[in-house]
């Protein structure tokens, strides 16, 4: 089989490399603390980072290996290479890179259809992403990160420490306008923290939600996505966020709670309008990452949404729905 019918380049592609901040004493004290202190929601902050550092030929973020931390690179890294070795149609990870691609696309894209003027950005359950610091069309945006406290400050200790290191890496330089960190959870008084922070409902907004909104509640869920509906009403907004099916959810039960085998019906019903979705190996999910018909994606693209079952093996439809749903109101407040 091909490399590029893998999804994949050549192997180098997916060498590690360990940089010396990384295995610094300060860096891997902070991780080790990280590694004992966090629950599975916040660690799946560093497992993100790991993917996007791992597949850097075609994710450019120069902090994320510092951001996932050495144990999470080196196992992700062993399921890589078994994949390529073995010759698997999927890479570990790949659903990811092209996720985080689909996600810098469509931010971009959200963000030219503003046409100009200053406008906001929020990542609600931030975690450990960097985009404020790597892409550029951010940069007449606030940027606004949302997530719990004590992962913020880590976060941001951990960027702090990788400037130290400027003579191997490069030097981290702030893409966005500026860069807001909210300490709040967003399944409590989320909104109140972000209004006191500097966000200005009425601005034109991008609100990105991305692998979030599965590991909440169904509750919480929904309440996230009624409070957002709501600023919808103020301004032009456009909302990001990826969604679960139901086979999914069964992937992990104690881990992943909230999901919607349609949510191209659902935002409507809560004032969203104009919803855009797509499936991984979609023309616009694809970035050339997933040329195998044969591959666990494409394979589920050719059936009915309906199937919770695959009808060759019985193995669940396990589903990513990327969804980006806009809201013109008729009356813009300046």
């Amino acid at each position: 089989m091909l490399p590029e019918e893998n999804g994949t380049e050549e192997l180098d592609m997916f060498e590690l490399k360990l940089s010396d901040s990384l295995l610094s004493d300060t860096v891997k004290a902070l991780h080790a603390s990280i590694n004992e202190e966090w629950d599975s929601l916040q660690l799946s902050a560093c497992q993100t980072a790991a993917g996007r550092a791992l597949w850097k030929h075609m994710i450019h973020d120069p902090v994320a290996d510092i951001l996932a931390g050495e144990n999470y690179l080196r196992n992700l890294h062993e399921k890589m290479k078994k994949d390529k070795l073995n010759n698997a149609r999927e890479i570990s990870g790949v659903i990811l890179a092209v996720r985080t691609l689909w996600f810098d696309s469509k931010i971009e894209s959200a963000l030219h259809s503003f046409n100009s003027g200053e406008n906001q950005v929020v990542l609600l359950g931030a975690g450990m992403d960097a985009r404020a610091y790597r892409l550029s069309c951010l940069k007449e945006s606030n940027v606004f990160e949302v997530d719990f406290p004590k992962l913020l400050q880590m976060k941001a200790t951990l960027l702090q420490a990788a400037t130290g290191f400027n003579n191997e890496n490069e030097k981290l330089t702030l893409k966005a306008k500026s860069i807001t960190r909210v300490a709040a959870d967003i399944t409590d008084d989320w909104l109140e923290k972000l209004q006191k922070s500097g966000f200005i409902p009425g601005r034109k907004t991008v609100w990105v939600l991305e692998g979030i909104l599965y590991y909440l509640s169904h509750m919480d869920a929904m309440q996230v996505l009624k409070t957002i509906a709501a600023d919808c009403a103020l301004t032009h907004t456009v909302l990001l966020a990826d969604f679960m099916n139901k086979s999914s959810t069964t992937l992990s039960p104690s881990t992943f709670h909230f999901y919607s085998d349609w949510p191209d019906h659902l935002l409507p019903t809560l004032g969203f309008s104009d919803v855009e979705l797509s499936q991984i190996g979609d023309p616009d999910a694809h970035f050339g990452l997933m040329n195998d018909p044969l591959n666990l994606f494409n394979r589920l693209r050719k059936l009915p949404r309906s199937i919770q079952t695959h009808p060759d093996d019985g193995t669940p439809c396990c589903r990513l729905y990327l969804v980006k749903a806009s809201v013109f109101p008729q009356q813009t407040i300046p």
